[in-house]
């Protein structure tokens, strides 16, 4: 029995002995090493100086987050596990008119004992405050009725005019990034953890683009709902759908174009008048513009010197990926950054890992997550303190925001109620998804 206990004994000793060195970085046998990171912030010449306090993440596969700040010399630390990350930071700076917003974004990185060294270039974009931005996107689809099934051909999105002035806006259009899907397996446009078009002044805008006919006018602090696929009372089918059948709202609907699969363009609701149909230019390949239900990079845009339709359909503005065949279903429209008016990069909560940015820096240097097939939408943060400064708004913003999938708007302001309450709401905008938008509940034009 002596012996038994001994023996008992040893064994326990020997398995926490091995349990401890198990956890130790120094040990070969160690199966989770961690390691020293150094991010450090390059800025472009003549913007500004590295500063003390500039947050920088480290994501890593389970899109776990890791912050530090800089120090003086513009330098994060960190300690963390060896693996493969995505590396961020975002700033603002303004004066009143002008934002200045700075965006560091690098994909796959690897991390390796004893210390990685990882220089973060910043991109510069400078921005005026009054401007028309992407303010929700409904893309992902609802539940059906029964069953596990879902439907998606209901998606839509919101522009909102961010300012105190009158916003009129010609040759506005609408655009997507190649590749459709942010978890794509294949992406020619990507190698060694870069976009192949970064720094070089344009997007590829893949399959097609879509234009209003005539300029485009919103009031202060007011909005237009878009629809892309069915613009009809969605919600007579699939009550967790959505109804599109207003006339205020606009419709992308244009059979002539090629983007004409009845199931995704059923004829518009009459309610919605055929001046306010969206027109297209398809230069891919199929019957719909194949906004992703799971991670589309969507932007919108304004030509400048051309229209959207004459640019689009100039064949000397089409390019390819590197390597990849020069057809329809390659087949890419070159955007000008500069045309860019404002953009959103969606990843989706079940392919993260996999997930690769389509926008450079300097458009947008971030991405939200979604979660698709539940009727969840892609809404914009409020700016707390840009809003809670205008004057009109005491006594009128409304808190205790509940509508967040998870995470929610972290002003805590809840901007729909605020507005049906009489006050004006300034949101995010320095050009990063992860600090502009979250994942909300329900589409807002479902009143809720």
């Amino acid at each position: 029995m002596y012996r038994k206990t001994i023996l008992i004994n040893s064994f326990l000793a020997a398995f926490f002995a091995l349990l401890v060195l198990s956890c130790s970085s120094d040990d070969k046998v160690d199966t989770v090493q961690t390691c020293k990171v150094n991010v450090t912030l390059q800025y472009p010449e003549n913007s500004i100086q590295p500063y003390e306090g500039a947050k920088v993440e480290l994501v890593d596969a389970r899109a776990s987050v890791f912050v530090a700040t800089t120090n003086a010399k513009g330098v994060a630390e960190f300690t963390v596990p060896a693996g493969i990350y995505d590396v961020r930071s975002s700033a603002t700076r303004g004066d009143g008119t002008w934002k200045f917003h700075l965006n560091g974004n690098k994909s796959k990185v690897v991390v390796s004992p004893p210390t990685t060294e990882i220089a973060l270039e910043m991109k510069l974009s400078k921005a005026k405050a009054a401007q028309i931005i992407i303010k929700e996107l409904y893309c992902g689809g609802c539940p059906a009725d029964q069953g596990t099934g879902y439907f998606h051909q209901d998606k839509g999105f919101i522009l909102y005019n961010n300012s105190a002035e009158v916003a009129t806006i010609e040759n506005l259009a609408v655009g997507m990034v190649d590749p459709f899907s942010a978890h794509s397996p294949k992406n020619d446009w990507m190698k060694d953890g870069k976009l192949e078009y970064e720094g070089k002044g344009f997007i590829p805008a893949i399959h097609g683009i879509w234009y209003f006919q005539k300029p485009i006018t919103i009031q202060p602090y007011s909005q237009i709902v878009v629809n892309v696929n069915g613009a009809i009372d969605n919600t007579k089918t699939y009550s967790k759908s959505v109804n599109y059948a207003n006339k205020d709202y606009y419709a992308m609907y244009d059979p002539e174009s090629g983007y004409n699969h009845e199931y995704y363009y059923p004829s518009p609701s009459g309610l919605i008048p055929t001046s306010q149909y969206l027109r297209a230019v398809e230069y891919g390949q199929g019957t719909g513009w194949p906004l992703s239900t799971f991670s589309p990079a969507m932007f919108i845009f304004q030509t400048k010197g051309v229209t959207p339709r004459d640019y689009a359909t100039n064949v000397s503005n089409i390019i390819y990926a590197p390597g990849a065949a020069q057809n329809k279903v390659n087949a890419n429209l070159r955007m000008p950054n500069e045309w860019v008016l404002d953009a959103i990069e969606v990843f989706n909560t079940a392919f993260i890992a996999k997930s690769n940015k389509r926008f450079p820096a300097e458009l947008d240097g971030g991405s939200v997550q979604m979660t698709n097939k539940m009727g969840y939408t892609l809404y914009r943060n409020v700016d707390k303190e840009e809003t809670e400064k205008l004057p009109e708004n005491k006594g009128k913003l409304v808190y205790g925001y509940s509508m967040g999938v998870s995470t929610g708007d972290p002003s805590g302001i809840d901007a729909e109620a605020s507005i049906k309450n009489g006050a004006h709401i300034i949101y995010m905008d320095t050009n990063n998804s992860t600090n502009d938008f979250h994942e909300r509940k329900a589409f807002s034009i479902k009143g809720k």
